[in-house]
C-alpha cells in the first residue's frame, strides 16, 4: 500500500507529536505515521488525503477542502522542490527514508519551507518541536536506513 499525502502534510509530518483536531484524526494520524515508520512509500495527491479522511463528513465546508489549504499545499510544494532539488507534485511517488526526512527537517527548522504554514493553527506548536530538534515527534528519524 501506499500513504497519499497532499504537499503541506510533509511538512505536518515532520513534526507530529500525536496531538490532532479530534480522537478519530489522532488515531488515523498515528495510523499512517506507523505504515511510514514501517517504509510505506508516500504518493502525493491533489486535496483531500489520508490524513483528511476523518474530517470530510460530507460537508462542503470541511476544512481539507477550503482554499487557505490548497495555497498551503502550493506554497509547501514550491518551497520543497527548490529545497529539496527536486519536483513536489501530484502523482510524483516518494520514498520517506532517512536522509529525505532529515532533508526536510533541516528546511523546516530553519525556516526554508515554513511559508505554508503561515495562517495554520498549529503553527506555533509545530516551531516547538523544531526548536527542540523534532523530539517527541513520531516519525521515526531513523526509519529504513
Amino acid at each position: 500500500m501506499t500513504v497519499r499525502l497532499r504537499a503541506h502534510h510533509l511538512l505536518c509530518m515532520l513534526t507530529y507529536v500525536g496531538r490532532g483536531y479530534s480522537p478519530a484524526f489522532t488515531a488515523n494520524l498515528d495510523e499512517i505515521v506507523s505504515r511510514l515508520n514501517a517504509g510505506e512509500d508516500l504518493l502525493l495527491i491533489e486535496g483531500p488525503d489520508d490524513i483528511c479522511r476523518p474530517l470530510l463528513d460530507g460537508s462542503p465546508h470541511a476544512h481539507c477542502l477550503n482554499a487557505r489549504v490548497n495555497q498551503r499545499d502550493t506554497r509547501a510544494a514550491h518551497a520543497l522542490s527548490h529545497w529539496l532539488g527536486q519536483a513536489i507534485d501530484p502523482g510524483r511517488a516518494i520514498k520517506p527514508d532517512k536522509k529525505l526526512i532529515e532533508r526536510m527537517r533541516s528546511a523546516f527548522a530553519l525556516g526554508k519551507t515554513r511559508q505554508a504554514c503561515l495562517g495554520c493553527e498549529w503553527i506555533d506548536l509545530c516551531s516547538t518541536v523544531a526548536r527542540q530538534d523534532f523530539e517527541g515527534a513520531l516519525l521515526a528519524p531513523d526509519m529504513h536506513g
